[in-house]
């Protein structure tokens, strides 16, 4: 009898304990459910952290990482919500899988694959939380201390600023990043044609102190951006403060970034800066290109030098080869027709009634000469000499 009461004890036991194992089981899967986001958050941090900085974490926790991952992204194409697109967001998971389960770096066709696939900011998001896991386990698990190759960084920055995700853009440009990113100049110069694109010179300039605070060397290339984005958005106090600054760096400017500068000069009426940009060119190269030619006729007709005009575009036709020379004719009706109307609006009121009486009167002197030699005779200019230049 005793025997059979402590039989039927233990089953009462072992049936209380089942209940109650049962109710934990309910218990812990209500929490999951109701606290996914929460958890996943968590349990990514963890992934990426782990212990003492490398992407080792518990085997109970990875089991439960593909799961969450699913609930914290959508997997449906990007939209105007910001979703990552589909084929981003596969390519992320399949990367963390393997860095984070299998222990595997993926293949290096992965994450171009991810860079040439991201359409919005949630794709770059997420490429450089990417980034970020594969640096450290790079560190940690490969004991690979260098940073990916700046190649990388390159594309990266392209991608960046091909959906306009400049924020992260900017990122790439620092020198100890989290991310195993080599910054280059020719990084930057993708962020540069962004700003030069929608005239942000504000993104400009911090891409300029970015390049500044993290020793980038400049080059040529970033001249030639930097100065367009000057011209076309009429800011003179820009390109005087960065002239001083590529010149300190001992940057040789190309002939398409003094046509730049000395186009923008003329048209803003500056001689002075005119012909010391002038005197910098002809330090460098010998030949007028067919704009700084022109520039340096528009600055003589300032001066009220028109016969000097003349001689220096008959001089420039001479030294031009055949495959330019139609474009002095071009050149000299721009000169005639558009010229006067686009310096006259960057004059001071006061200033403009006397120029303009100017350019009326040695205009036709310089054009006078120009006919002699065949460089103007498609110019109107009785015409012109009826048309007021100040309106």
């Amino acid at each position: 009898m005793q025997v059979i009461s402590n039989a039927r004890n233990l089953a009462r036991v072992s049936g209380a304990r089942t209940i109650l194992f049962n109710s934990n089981l309910r218990f812990y899967s209500s929490l999951i459910q109701s606290h996914s986001s929460s958890l996943q958050c968590q349990l990514h941090g963890e992934a990426s952290s782990g212990i003492c900085g490398s992407c080792y974490y518990l085997m109970p926790l990875h089991s439960f990482y593909p799961l969450i991952s699913r609930t914290c992204f959508s997997t449906k194409a990007g939209t105007a919500d910001g979703n990552p697109t589909e084929a981003v967001k596969e390519l992320y998971d399949n990367m963390l899988q393997s860095v984070n389960v299998k222990r595997t770096m993926p293949p290096n066709a992965s994450l171009w694959s991810m860079i040439g696939n991201c359409k919005n900011h949630e794709d770059i998001k997420l490429l450089f939380d990417v980034l970020q896991n594969l640096r450290r386990f790079r560190l940690s698990n490969l004991r690979i201390h260098s940073n990916f190759n700046c190649d990388l960084c390159h594309e990266v920055s392209r991608a960046c600023a091909r959906v306009g995700a400049i924020d992260f853009g900017k990122k790439a440009l620092w020198l100890n990043n989290v991310f195993g990113l080599t910054p280059s100049i020719a990084s930057a110069h993708h962020l540069l044609s962004h700003a030069k694109v929608h005239n942000d010179t504000k993104l400009m300039v911090e891409v300029m102190q970015l390049l500044k605070r993290n020793y980038l060397p400049l080059q040529a290339g970033t001249a030639d951006i930097v100065f367009r984005i000057c011209s076309d958005t009429n800011n003179w106090g820009l390109v005087s403060k960065y002239t001083k600054r590529f010149i300190e760096a001992g940057v040789k400017f190309r002939q398409t970034t003094f046509d730049t500068l000395m186009e923008f000069a003329v048209r803003r009426g500056d001689t002075e800066s005119l012909w010391n940009i002038e005197k910098l060119r002809a330090e460098t190269m010998k030949p007028h290109s067919l704009t700084t030619g022109f520039a340096c006729a528009k600055g003589l007709l300032l001066e009220r030098k028109p016969a000097d005009a003349a001689a220096l575009i008959q001089t420039l036709n001479e030294t031009l080869s055949d495959a330019k020379k139609p474009g002095v004719t071009v050149e000299v009706e721009k000169l005639v027709n558009e010229w006067p109307s686009k310096v006259l609006k960057r004059q001071k009121k006061e200033d403009r009634e006397a120029l303009a009486a100017a350019l009326k009167s040695d205009i036709p002197t310089m054009v006078a000469g120009l006919l002699n030699i065949g460089l103007a005779g498609s110019v109107n200019m009785e015409e012109w000499t009826k048309k007021e230049i100040l309106s």
